[in-house]
């Protein structure tokens, strides 16, 4: 993935694709509520995710922040989505405002007065689809343990997606093209 990362970018919101956003908490959970609880799992792991919806595909990028701040957030967002682009997104406070100034179409969702925004249309349901799924995985693989575990399990979510299932023979197929061009086999 970093490979990707400083050829291209990982920039999402193209003209025909529009950008979801959303953060979530990605805490250790102990098994039947049995066993140590260590102390880094005390504070909260919130993960900010920018999912770009297009026709076909999509494409998230997933980033450990420590607060949900305006601070910590909007970084982010100006650093992987290309400017003008459509953001849906909740009320967060974070949001509110910023993102009109940048440039970019805003349109947020009240979650406590509907899901599916009456006029516009918008929703954030598929990026909050994603989180039950990448937590699924992250969970049965037990990578929420520690912060650098979290965060490989973030990036290997991004590789198959932005990379492993683009390939025409999978995840595998590309796992393996990759381990031959960085090995010269």
């Amino acid at each position: 993935m970093k490979l990707y990362a400083r050829r291209k970018g990982q920039m999402i919101g193209q003209p025909r694709e529009f950008v979801m956003i959303d953060e979530s908490n990605f805490r250790h959970k102990r098994k039947y509520g049995r066993g140590r609880f260590a102390k880094t799992w005390r504070r909260r792991k919130w993960v900010f995710g920018m999912l770009g919806v297009a026709p076909r595909n999509s494409k998230p990028i997933l980033k450990l922040v420590h607060r949900r701040s305006r601070n910590h957030l909007i970084p982010h967002i100006v650093r992987h989505v290309h400017p003008g682009s459509s953001i849906l997104s909740d009320e967060w406070r974070a949001y509110r405002g910023v993102l009109t100034d940048l440039g970019y179409n805003h349109f947020p969702v009240k979650h406590n007065q509907c899901f599916v925004d009456p006029i516009t249309g918008s929703h954030t349901q598929n990026l909050e689809r994603a989180w039950l799924t990448y937590k699924g995985k992250i969970w049965r693989l037990r990578g929420n343990r520690t912060e650098d575990l979290l965060k490989q399990h973030l990036k290997l979510i991004e590789w198959t997606y932005w990379l492993g299932n683009r390939h025409r023979n999978g995840p595998l197929g590309r796992l393996l093209k990759d381990i031959h061009r960085k090995y010269h086999l």
